[in-house]
Order: C-alpha cells, then structure tokens, then sequence
C-alpha cells in the first residue's frame, strides 16, 4: 500500500506542489503563534519566588506640624523607635503571623534601588535590584534559599555585615549558580575597601508575573533597627482562615492602637490589590494578544480543514471506485489520512529549518536572553506538528465518512 501510495502522490505532484507550499506556509505562522504563546505563558505561569496569599501593606503617615496631636521635636532615633514600636504592637496582634519593614522590596513595586556586587573579576549588572528589610521580610512573602533554605532559616541569617543574593546574580555574563559561592567575600556598590560574606543564595524572585527569571536579579541586605524609618513599606502577613472583615476590623482599631509618636496608619491594602494594580495594563495586553492569536488560529484552523475538506470531497469518486474493488471502510481512511500526513512530514522539516533560522535571527520573543533553545524549539515544533495533523485528520475524516455513506452506484453514476 505504501508503494501505492508514493506513487499517486508522485503521479499528482503538480497539484500537491501547491497543497505542500500551503503547508510550510501555514505551518511557518501557526509555530511562530505557538512559540510567542509559549513564551507568553510560560513567563506568567512560573514560579514567582515569592507568595503574597494573606500579605497586605499598611500606608503609614506622620502628623502635620498643624496637627493637634503633632508632637514636636522629635529626633531621628526617636522616629526609628517609634517605627519599631508599630512593628512590636503589630506582631502582638492575635490574627497578624509577621511584620517586616523595607525599602523597595515588596512584590508588585514600581520603585527601585539598585546595586552592584563584585568579587574578583566577576560583577553583576548595574541594575541589579537592591532590596534593605528587616528580617521578618522572608516570613512575610515566603522567601526560600537556593540551597534548601526556609523564610524561617534565611530570617536567622541575615544581619548587619552579610547580604544575600539571588542564584542568577551573574547570569547571563557568567553561566554561575550563586549557590555554590556561599560564605564568599564580595564587595557592595561603590565600597571596594568593605567585604560582605554571602550568607544564602535566594532561589530567583521575579519582579512581576509578566518579567522573567533571567531579568530579576537583586540583592538583600538588612535594614537595621536604628535606621527602621527610612523603611516606607510595613507588611503583614496573617494567619490562615482570617476573618473576611480582617481588613476593615484592623482600620476600626488602628487609630487607637497603632499611632505611636507621630506615626499613624492610613491605609490597608491586600497584595491581590497591589498585583492587580501593578500589572493592569499587561493583563490587558495579554487578554489582547490571546484574543488576537486565537482568531489567528480559528483562521488557520479553518482554512487548512477547508482545504483538506475540499481536497476529500472532490475524490469521491476515487473512493468510492476503491471500495467497489473491495476496499474495506478502514483501508480507506487509513489510505486518506496517511496521503495528508505523509504531506505534512515531508514540509515540516524544511519548515523546522525556516522556524529556527527565525529565531536564531532573534525575530521571536526572547526568554531568558535566549530567542531560540533547543527545548523550546522542539516543545513548540512539536506542537505545531500536532495541531496541523489534527487539522489535517478533521479536514479528511468527515467529507470521508460521509462519501463512504452514499451508494456506491449512485456517486460512480455522478462521476
């Protein structure tokens, strides 16, 4: 049957010249769509480095000299006890788990503090995120090491003199895993005369849902007691099954409870709030892009079923002489459906070779600085391959099934 088989389709080869340009044609765009979704989702499904469920922030404020309740002349180290104080009474709290104060730290955060760190030849990028907390920080949002390391673990760890850092630190300057340098001497910023051990290295923490691993590279160091008010973001974290009230019950009481010098709470906001805020605009774009890519496909889809459809319907006679001459139902559809999947392997690997030169030429979208990795190029070629041959079986099976269904005689007598 496969000798038949290639030589009908060698016999035909003018009119499946053009079936086949179709084929690379259409298989070209559909890996292209596939390979932007894969990366599009990719990016958005993995793992954050961090957990903000039962996290929220309180917006702090200090009273206005017109204030009645203002009090005067308060120096810096009496507004970095009345911050730890706040901290002290929201930990007492029966329903709030941790606290931690920082600078530019949290999830979801639009600002920034950079800085770079060097051992020997090796620096990492300058705009390497610098993240100062306190601690409780890792407990807060769920912080784990690369090497194994608890929020719990990591908490103990960090104090005045060390840092830590994430595994990619390096990357992709230098193919280095961070883990393996702990307890080493590196320098921070600007000071080359001030060494600072490496006391765990942090699995990745991404800085949204649509960036990824490769371009979230930071560094942690402590944010001192003495210094607790240059810390603008307080974090809480609360304790499993907290009522669903939580959140206006905590402001009914903190007027009373949490002002402390000057110091006052003024807002409460969940991390569900701030990530959705944060990232509004590429939700939107993604909602977009999906939209967009899936009537892409819907045309595809379409258009290669039509084209097989039609391809099928016009052969009726074709099979209905075969049956005639005790050609069983089966034999027939697998006869059919081999003829267009035996098309469609024979361009996919000059469309293989077309994707990748796309890619290698960095048309695609990049992910993790690589626009084409061997992984991802057979993951999606794959794919691709698939979704056509389904189209492919779908596009022969129905006008097949319903060709076989009529009366012999009467579609040879139409013919």
């Amino acid at each position: 049957m496969n000798k038949k088989l290639f030589t009908q389709l060698y016999n035909e080869r003018r009119s499946n010249a053009w079936l086949l340009i179709e084929l690379l044609l259409v298989s070209v765009v559909l890996w292209y769509v596939i390979d932007t979704l894969f990366v599009t989702l990719t990016t958005y499904t993995d793992s954050k480095g961090f957990d903000i469920t039962n996290t929220y922030k309180l917006d702090i404020e200090y009273q206005d000299e017109k204030s009645p309740e203002y009090i005067p002349n308060r120096t810096q180290e009496e507004l970095h006890a009345d911050m730890g104080e706040l901290v002290n009474r929201l930990r007492r709290h029966s329903q709030v788990e941790a606290v931690s104060v920082s600078q530019y730290s949290h999830p979801y955060n639009g600002g920034n503090s950079t800085k770079s760190v060097q051992m020997d030849t090796l620096k990492s990028n300058h705009w390497s995120i610098s993240r100062r907390v306190t601690p409780d920080f890792f407990r807060v949002f769920r912080y784990r090491g690369a090497n194994g390391e608890t929020p719990e673990q990591l908490a103990g760890l960090l104090k005045e003199g060390v840092f830590m850092a994430s595994r990619n630190l390096f990357q992709p300057q230098h193919d280095i895993d961070l883990k393996e340098y702990r307890n080493q001497l590196f320098t921070l910023g600007n000071d080359t005369t001030t060494s600072y051990p490496l006391v765990a290295a942090l699995e990745v923490v991404r800085y949204g849902d649509f960036r990824q691993a490769g371009d979230s590279r930071s560094t942690v160091t402590l944010l001192p007691e003495n210094q607790l008010s240059y810390g603008k973001e307080l974090c809480i974290r609360v304790r499993e099954g907290v009522s669903p009230t939580f959140m206006e019950d905590f402001m009914k009481e903190a007027a009373a409870q949490y002002r402390v010098g000057n110091i006052f709470i003024t807002k409460i906001t969940s991390f569900e709030s701030i990530r959705h805020s944060f990232q509004l605009d590429e939700m939107n774009a993604l909602r977009n892009n999906l939209v967009a890519a899936g009537f892409l496909l819907v045309n595809i889809f379409l258009g290669l079923l039509g084209t097989f459809w039609f391809r099928t319907q016009q052969r009726r006679s074709e099979i209905a002489l075969m049956m005639a001459l005790g050609a069983s139902k089966r034999d027939m559809f697998i006869r059919l459906i081999s003829e267009g999947i035996f098309l469609l392997a024979i361009v996919t690997p000059l469309a293989m070779l077309i994707d990748f030169n796309i890619g290698y030429a960095e048309l695609t979208p990049s992910w993790n600085f690589l626009h084409v990795s061997i992984g991802r190029f057979f993951i999606c070629s794959s794919i691709t391959f698939a979704l056509m041959a389904l189209m492919i079986l779908l596009g022969i099976w129905f006008p097949a099934r319903k060709a076989m269904d009529i009366q012999l005689a009467e579609t040879l007598h139409e013919d």
